[in-house]
């Protein structure tokens, strides 16, 4: 009873707790909508259309798992999952070791105009993914880009474009463009870190490697792990920069199937066979998620010890 008095007296709102509160979703809906049309629905749709082809007679027939069998026995597939799987291993920890050395170098203090420093860094990835490759294809070019100029200064026969050297061009427009954007994830993680952890240190004798390596790297460790993860992602989705250069290198090095991502784009706006392109991003989408998975456990259990 005097709970009540007090309420009434006070003029403070009353709370029904039994009732639901939606405030919440009104604010969220509008993203919800968005998100459920352009993510949600779409991967429904491309499974439900991998399970069936289309054929000239009959049209779209119900196929169950075909085209999955299909791509299983498809050797072009593998080979471009083979391809992006080799420069997953040798571009992402090329790129993160760049990183977390530019992050360290920025963040030890004693580098000079360290704004501009971490802008010009950064300022890559802010370049869309089209003009970066048509900027380094240029460069690239043996007649009349910077590696010509550079053969014709030293007298040396380097190609870009060599089908053994292809792969590693592309790596390092990639690593050109994300290096900034894992460096910025990596300085983020470092500036976490209290400046009196490392006055306590240089106090106890310890020296500037040995802050990095006992207090600035095992705080990386966080920010490791969604970066690799983050990069495998980015890694097994290559698209933009093989397909920009496949008009620019010479003879048919770049092929449709140069990567899953080609291959399953020109399959289905091409080849007029989405239903297997369909089957082909789900395969891929699921090979990405168990490699991000893994990598996450680890991670997690690196963490715990």
């Amino acid at each position: 009873m005097n709970d009540t008095v007090a309420q009434k007296t006070s003029g403070a709102p009353r709370v029904n707790k039994h009732k639901a509160d939606w405030r919440g979703w009104k604010f969220m809906w509008p993203f919800a909508v968005v998100f459920a049309f352009v993510f949600i629905i779409p991967i429904f749709y491309a499974i439900y259309i991998s399970f069936y082809q289309q054929r000239m007679i009959g049209g779209n027939a119900f196929v169950g798992f075909e085209n999955y069998k299909r791509l299983f026995a498809d050797q072009q597939f593998w080979a471009a999952v083979g391809r992006v799987t080799i420069f997953t291993c040798i571009q992402v920890p090329i790129m993160l070791f760049l990183a977390a050395a530019l992050a360290l170098v920025i963040d030890s203090m004693k580098l000079h105009g360290t704004k501009f420093f971490r802008i010009s860094t950064f300022l890559p990835y802010a370049v869309p993914a089209v003009v970066s490759t048509l900027i380094w294809g240029f460069a690239y070019g043996a007649k009349y880009g910077l590696v010509g100029s550079f053969n014709s200064a030293f007298g040396t026969h380097f190609d870009a474009f060599a089908p053994n050297m292809l792969l590693v061009s592309i790596g390092n427009i990639v690593t050109w463009e994300f290096t900034g954007y894992n460096m910025l994830i990596f300085y983020s993680s470092l500036s976490t870190i209290p400046h009196s952890l490392y006055e306590a240190a240089s106090i106890d004798g310890a020296s500037e490697w040995d802050i990095v390596r006992k207090i600035k790297l095992p705080e990386l460790k966080g920010s490791l792990a969604i970066t690799v993860i983050f990069s495998i992602i980015g890694s097994f989705q290559l698209y933009n920069e093989p397909s920009i250069l496949q008009n620019m290198v010479p003879g048919n090095a770049i092929t449709t199937n140069y990567t899953p991502n080609m291959y399953a784009y020109n399959l289905s706006f091409t080849g007029n066979q989405s239903n297997y392109a369909a089957a082909m991003a789900i395969v891929m989408a699921i090979i990405t998620m168990i490699i991000a998975y893994a990598v996450q456990l680890n991670s997690m259990k690196e963490q715990m010890k």
